[in-house]
């Protein structure tokens, strides 16, 4: 049998119970200590997940407690402003999780009457909740029978039943949702985050899976054969896109320009230091300051440096420059032309969000 196949062998037919019970007394010694895990009421459980997404779990960490610090119910959520939550989520990128978040809660406030529904068919209907994230909110915090099928469980998957489909298509993740859905006899909660974490501190990506810590190991076929690195199957990556920028931190006495960037598309809504297509020179940009400010005098350009920022389909390769202007009055006036608001640091810190990808030309 090809291991193109979808199997599942000897190894990987564990009876149910005998599955749980390994799973969930592992996860009971060896579980990861997190916040919204403490107290996991379906708000904070929403939270999590969302900001969960795409990022990294020790990165949102500290995102998660000031949040809640200022924001500390679905209620005050969903009443909250956008300059409010967007500062909130400053830095933690993937903005449109925050604005579809908060949509969902207007919702739940007006719809459900504030109450976050149970049905995970329900909770995809939100703005910004799929079926994974629908899963876990329902299994985590109401205890529904319903699998969170993620990176991490498609990993564990793929290794225990040497299943070499391609993790990114739909027929893989069915296979994992009903291999799961199975031996998910009690505990959904966390039955769903005893997988997560077999895959986020065990059965990890590359070559060396602690195959030696696992509660599963005895009933994984691709450990049996010797051959947990090759699965899942890999998959290509298309390249990123490589976007030359040049980035202007222009000063007017102790204020910063920013500009808004439009309402769709990347980084969408969020403010920004002023940037021009392309790598230019200390003398084009002195010629694009001439030209578009009609005659602003510049006191001083100084060369800040490179920087790198990685999107998931691009990537910002930029070189950034101070420019100090003079003649107060008529260089507001030329900002106010182009659209930009002069913001004090402490606007800049404090009110107006701005993504990481200007933090390197920020400091």
């Amino acid at each position: 049998m090809s291991r193109e196949e979808n199997t599942e062998t000897e190894h990987s037919t564990e009876p149910a119970p005998d599955f749980a019970r390994q799973l969930l007394t592992w996860y009971d010694v060896e579980r990861r200590i997190l916040p919204w895990r403490e107290d996991p009421s379906p708000y904070h459980v929403w939270l999590s997940e969302i900001m969960l997404q795409q990022t990294r779990v020790e990165a949102v960490m500290d995102y998660y407690r000031r949040f809640l610090s200022v924001l500390p119910d679905l209620p005050a959520f969903a009443a909250a402003q956008e300059p409010v939550y967007m500062k909130l989520w400053e830095g933690l990128g993937y903005y449109s999780r925050i604005r579809n978040f908060h949509r969902a809660a207007v919702l739940v406030m007006e719809e459900y009457g504030g109450e976050i529904p149970s049905d995970p068919a329900v909770l995809v209907k939100l703005p910004g909740i799929g079926p994974y994230t629908a899963a876990a909110i329902a299994s985590i915090a109401f205890g529904v029978r319903a699998v969170s099928v993620d990176g991490n469980l498609l990993r564990v998957f793929t290794r225990l039943t040497a299943d070499g489909g391609d993790i990114r298509e739909k027929e893989t993740r069915q296979r994992a949702e009903a291999f799961f859905l199975e031996r998910m006899q009690e505990r959904p909660g966390d039955f769903n985050q005893a997988l997560m974490d077999l895959g986020a501190t065990v059965c990890l990506p590359g070559k060396e899976p602690a195959c030696g810590r696992c509660p599963l190991s005895g009933v994984c076929a691709a450990h049996a054969a010797g051959h947990e690195a090759d699965f899942p199957a890999p998959t290509k990556k298309a390249a990123r896109r490589i976007v030359p920028l040049t980035v202007l931190r222009i000063r007017i006495g102790d204020r910063i320009c920013l500009g808004r960037r439009p309402d769709s598309g990347l980084l969408a809504g969020l403010y920004e230091l002023p940037n021009l297509e392309g790598h230019l020179t200390e003398e084009e940009v002195q010629a694009f300051l001439t030209r578009e400010g009609a005659g602003v005098p510049v006191r001083e350009i100084l060369f800040l440096g490179e920087a790198k920022h990685v999107f998931t389909h691009l990537e910002w390769h930029m070189k950034g420059y101070e420019v100090h202007l003079e003649d107060l009055p008529a260089s507001a006036d030329f900002a106010a032309r182009k659209g930009w608001t002069a913001a004090s640091p402490a606007q800049v810190r404090e009110v107006f969000s701005v993504p990481a990808a200007f933090s390197a030309f920020l400091s």
